[in-house]
């Protein structure tokens, strides 16, 4: 099999939500990096969302590599039928390889696992241990409150607003996985991940 065009990390949740338009979204996602000759990365899981993106991605011809604690294992029901499971000892060895093995990164909406995963790569990258893309897919505005309380701590002073463009957010799947896609960068070395462990 021929190496994957691109491999993004998608953070996203391990539960449907309420609004059909999440599960959708996943979809569409899923189809994209698949369609588009990608690796998808995520957290290994086979419910909720996070099922939803990796079905459809290796659907339409992707690649999947899920990587879960063998702690989640059973809460999660890991995806066996991912091209590479990797079931790890901690979050932190998750987290890390899930990093490790991308060129981006996108979250989807999601729970405090999601917030978490999402905010810790940001905090990466504003100071230097990367320079993947990052991006927000806010659907059906469900981050629109989230996104107005990053800009009032930029009012207060807490968050310039140089860091909150490290962010590409938008609604548009397509639209945002395209530009994430771009902002690539194939020369970029391996960075320092592992001194932020």
């Amino acid at each position: 099999m021929a190496e994957p065009a691109f491999s993004i990390c998608v953070y996203c949740g391990s539960r449907p939500g309420e609004n059909a338009l999440f599960a959708q979204a996943a979809r569409a996602v899923g189809t994209w990096i698949g369609a588009n000759g990608g690796q998808l990365v995520y957290g290994g899981g086979r419910s909720g969302l996070m099922g939803t993106v990796a079905d459809a991605t290796q659907a339409a011809g992707g690649r999947v590599v899920g990587v879960i604690p063998q702690s989640l294992v059973d809460k999660e029901h890991a995806r066996h039928a991912c091209d590479e499971l990797h079931i790890v000892r901690t979050m932190h060895e998750r987290k890390a390889l899930m990093a490790e093995r991308s060129n981006a990164f996108l979250a989807l909406p999601g729970g405090i696992g999601t917030f978490e995963e999402l905010f810790e790569v940001w905090t990466w990258r504003q100071l230097g241990y990367h320079d993947k893309p990052i991006g927000l897919l806010n659907v059906a505005g469900y981050y629109d409150a989230m996104l107005a309380f990053l800009q009032h701590s930029v009012a207060s002073g807490f968050i310039g607003e140089w860091q909150m463009g490290l962010v590409q957010t938008g609604q548009e799947t397509d639209v945002l996985l395209r530009s994430l896609v771009q902002d690539i960068r194939t020369d970029a070395p391996e960075t320092a991940l592992q001194a932020v462990i």
